[in-house]
């Protein structure tokens, strides 16, 4: 999972250097063209772009600088964390859901439909990590708290087992 985050970081990180070495500057140098800067939507369009462009990348840069300091031997095997497939029930409505941990770039559904993918940034995915089976965890929103209780977990070492 690690890998394979990197993988699409790397890549986003190759698309943004192509666009910010060859698209944009072909885009700015033809807006150019187009005469008086002052008033050229394109170009001041063109140079938004860039800049996001190089933001993004620095980001894009530092997140991969980070996991290249993580393996899957400092995930933990009994506890939520990063790529954990947790299963919670809401103690007020009893009913039960699956979240699946992710970093915030990456936010997808679960290969099986049946899981939201919440952000470790998140006050829920903040109120998850580290938190094992049969742990109760209060979420404080704006509507006001809500208590889980974790029923099941699988790490990112169990999901690895079962593929």
């Amino acid at each position: 999972m690690i890998d394979e985050l990197k993988r699409r970081l790397q890549a986003e990180v190759e698309r943004l250097n192509h666009e910010i070495t060859f698209v944009l500057p072909k885009e700015i140098e033809k807006a150019r063209a187009h005469g008086d800067l002052r008033e050229n939507s394109e170009y001041k369009a063109a140079l938004e772009r860039q800049q996001f462009a190089s933001a993004r990348l620095t980001h894009l840069r530092v997140r991969l600088s980070k996991l290249a300091s993580v393996s899957a031997k400092d995930i933990p095997t009994d506890r939520v964390g990063f790529g954990s497939r947790v299963t919670v029930q809401d103690l007020e409505t009893k009913q039960q859901e699956v979240y699946a941990l992710t970093l915030g770039e990456f936010i997808e559904g679960g290969e099986d439909g049946d899981e939201l993918p919440v952000s470790m940034a998140s006050p829920l995915g903040k109120a998850l990590l580290g938190g094992k089976v049969g742990q109760m965890v209060t979420i404080a929103l704006p509507i006001g708290k809500r208590r889980l209780k974790i029923v099941e977990l699988e790490t990112v070492h169990d999901l690895a087992q079962r593929r």
